[in-house]
């Protein structure tokens, strides 16, 4: 498999483990609304897509689809203020470390909020300095427009789209891969193997630290 003109990362579930701190404003926000205990984060269906979306489907669970906007806002807020920052998982910082010693462009195009990504590479230290969020897109994944507009602000070609390596952990992110033209890659932190292979994935890797170790090789 050849190597990578560019290499774009999703956040959630490929750089970090976020789901205890986004699950706990979740949690918050739908205590405070609903005067009930959250259900259950829909991993299966919901894991990757942009959070109107994942407050749409509680506020549906929680009989009143009106408090949606209510919902995600609120959640917002107190993702945005927290001081914990999301889990670093293995192989971000040598990954990210080895792309800059080969002068390989790379960024992050995520479904979370701009300001959460920015608040999680300022508490983590991380080596990112170019970063999209949900609200620089009209369309979010499984659109490729977060991705195709990443590639953009890297100055990454038309052409050279299709050597530009996507690493994403949901079916979702892998279909908005790749229907931009570039190569998904899966990275098993929820879903299985086949079903990122059934997505699109056209390599899997169980995190960054073995993307690191093939490219490195």
């Amino acid at each position: 498999m050849n190597k990578p003109r560019a290499v774009l990362f999703d956040f959630d579930g490929v750089v970090v483990d976020s789901f205890e701190v986004h699950y706990n404003a979740w949690s918050g926000a739908y205590f405070e609304i609903f005067k009930n205990k959250a259900p259950d984060f829909p991993t299966a269906t919901h894991a990757g897509k942009a959070p109107i979306l994942i407050a749409k489907y509680f506020c549906e669970l929680g009989g009143d689809t009106s408090q949606t906007q209510n919902l995600h806002d609120l959640k917002a807020e107190l993702l945005h203020s927290s001081s914990k920052p999301p889990k670093l998982l293995p192989g971000v910082r040598e990954l990210t470390q080895l792309l800059k010693s080969k002068n390989i462009p790379f960024g992050i195009a995520s479904n979370a909020t701009k300001q959460f990504i920015q608040n999680s590479i300022e508490q983590l230290a991380l080596d990112f300095e170019i970063f999209t969020g949900v609200e620089d897109y009209k369309f979010p994944k499984p659109h490729p427009e977060a991705y195709l507009s990443l590639a953009n602000k890297l100055s990454i070609s038309e052409h050279e789209l299709s050597s530009t390596w996507v690493l994403e952990d949901s079916t979702t992110g892998i279909s908005a891969a790749k229907q931009g033209n570039m190569v998904p890659i899966g990275i098993l932190t929820h879903r299985p193997e086949s079903a990122l292979i059934q997505a699109g994935s056209k390599k899997q890797f169980k995190n960054l630290l073995e993307v690191y170790n093939f490219l490195a090789d």
